[in-house]
């Protein structure tokens, strides 16, 4: 697998053209996600009304991969129930660590299913599920009020 593959049009144009990166004013949820491995490092916050997300937004910094593939996330998430937006990023996690590679299933991520070759580099898969594991952590510890294992 050549490194080029696992950097898409969308991949590159959600770095250099994010348009969930953002500090949002008073969000109803805010929750940092590190990478301790790299020093990626992000801030997600989330305005939840209804039981739907209505707006979500990150801060931070790091990789092409982490800052995209969560830009993808917040286009992915906005205006989806909260359990829809768990099942995606669930979803997600299982598809960039090559748990599910159907493409019929894939179809459900939409431009994050164009992530699904960095599966093949270990190494990154912890950038590309920074932003999903921080959105899961929030609606988990926050919205759902419980804790995770």
């Amino acid at each position: 697998m050549a490194i080029n593959n696992i950097y898409s049009a969308a991949l590159m144009e959600h770095n250099a053209h994010p348009d969930y990166k953002y500090q949002m004013d008073n969000p109803d949820y805010q929750h940092e996600g590190v990478n301790p491995s790299c020093g990626d490092d992000i801030v997600l916050s989330m305005d939840v009304e209804d039981g739907v997300i209505k707006e979500i937004a990150f801060t931070g910094s790091g990789c092409a991969v982490s800052q995209s593939s969560t830009d993808i996330m917040s286009d992915l998430l906005t205006d989806k129930t909260v359990d829809e937006a768990y099942d995606l990023c669930s979803l997600f996690l299982k598809m960039i660590r090559g748990e599910v590679t159907d493409d019929k299933v894939l179809a459900k991520l939409g431009e994050a299913a164009q992530l699904k070759d960095i599966s093949h580099m270990p190494a990154r898969v912890k950038c590309a599920e920074l932003g999903w594991r921080t959105c899961m952590t929030i609606i988990d510890d926050q919205i759902r009020g419980k804790k995770t294992a």
